[in-house]
């Protein structure tokens, strides 16, 4: 994960200056020390796991286990069930488990496990994780974004301009939203939708913790945004009137296998493929929607082929009035052949893999070697999985339905 600096609030010159500061202050906690193992323990599913190594405590519902005399306040030691076979309010687990730290917990086992009422909130604060990173848990709140590189470098390809009308699709949280707005000076107007009432007011939270006043956030599901009927617009939110939209983002759900760190794989083929189908019916709503001249920029953060560059083929012979371009900045690789894209068609993709970042140990002598940039871009490949792809507009799209 990195930061991204709220250019609409600060510059990033400013929040350089103050993150020194920061840094200076918890430094002192990132010496490496080998982390004994507690009695009482506590497993947490799969999911949690990954969020408790990019930095999150354990909230309650993530507790799949804890050791029968663990009270509130105790030292504890926690571990991911990897493989999700461990019982819900087991005593003790033997099976395949990863250490990730120690904690204290903020409840008692019969407080989590008691079935009376569902409890929320942190149940374990973690102390001593094994990734010794600092945290940004209210650091410089308002100035800085938590978000993976490849999530900020999408909203710069779509290059969105001050006074235009762009459409967010898929939105929640709201991170690339108001990455949109701020690229716009706050001026325009940014339209997000999320078909999930409790996402929605996410963006909405940090619109306003941005202070961000030209985003816009319904609830409605993004493949019912295109107006069907000729009328004349009488309300501001969805659904719109054909070409409306000056740049559109497509970031669609997908099957995520680009996360990380991920412990546990739990798709199945069938899972995986279900996307494909839902993501052609937002992309067909986005390809109307957008404005001739204008720009729709479409990404996942997985890595198949079939979310990817075979749904840029598909774009391209179902609409010819999109046109692939390239992109900018560029940090990622070219696409991936097997889609029947040619290789300039390739080029004008970008895909993060981070399959591509050697496993062993770099050459030291190459490393003593290489330059500043050539290091930061070492460090740029290694994130999350990601594909972008950009399309202009260069005509309006045809009257007749694309997909018959």
């Amino acid at each position: 994960t990195t930061v991204r600096v709220n250019t609409h609030l600060t510059s990033v010159q400013h929040v350089k200056t103050l993150l020194l500061d920061e840094f200076q202050k918890v430094c002192v906690n990132l010496l490496l020390k080998n982390i004994k193992k507690q009695q009482c323990e506590a497993v947490v599913g799969a999911q949690c796991g990954n969020a408790v190594l990019r930095g999150a405590h354990v909230y309650v519902p993530g507790i799949v286990s804890a050791s029968s005399f663990m009270k509130a306040g105790d030292v504890i030691s926690v571990y991911s069930d990897i493989k999700g076979k461990c019982k819900k309010g087991a005593r003790e687990f033997d099976g395949t488990k990863v250490f990730l730290g120690n904690g204290i917990s903020a409840r008692s086992r019969k407080e989590i496990f008691s079935g009376l009422c569902e409890l929320k909130g942190i149940g374990i604060r973690m102390t001593e994780p094994i990734y010794l990173s600092p945290s940004f848990d209210n650091v410089l709140p308002g100035y800085l974004f938590l978000q993976n590189l490849p999530s900020a470098v999408v909203t710069h390809v779509l290059h969105p301009q001050p006074g235009e009308r762009v459409l967010d699709l898929c939105a929640a949280p709201g991170g690339k939203a108001t990455h949109i707005a701020a690229l716009m000076h706050d001026q325009g107007e940014v339209i997000a939708l999320d078909k999930i009432p409790n996402k929605v007011e996410k963006i909405k939270q940090n619109a306003l913790l941005l202070g961000l006043n030209s985003i816009k956030a319904f609830c409605f599901d993004g493949t019912k945004a295109l107006k069907h009927d000729m009328t004349e617009d009488t309300q501001e939110g969805p659904p719109f009137s054909p070409e409306s939209f000056d740049r559109i983002l497509l970031d669609a759900p997908c099957s995520g296998m680009g996360q990380r760190p991920n412990m546990a794989c739990t798709w199945t083929l069938k899972e995986v493929m279900s996307y494909q189908p839902l993501q052609r019916k937002l992309f067909s709503v986005a390809a109307q929607l957008l404005k001739p001249g204008g720009m729709l920029v479409y990404s996942t953060c997985t890595i198949t082929l079939a979310e990817n560059e075979e749904q840029v083929a598909w774009a391209l012979s179902t609409f010819p009035c999109l046109q692939l371009q390239p992109q900018e900045p560029r940090i990622g690789e070219e696409g991936m052949m097997g889609a029947g894209l040619s290789l300039e068609q390739l080029r004008q993709l970008q895909r993060f893999d981070p399959s591509a970042v050697p496993l062993q140990d770099p050459d030291q002598d190459a490393l003593r070697d290489a330059t500043a940039e050539d290091m930061i871009r070492l460090a740029n490949k290694d994130c999350i999985g990601f594909f972008i792809a950009k399309f202009l507009k260069w005509k309006s799209t045809s009257e007749k339905d694309p997909q018959k």
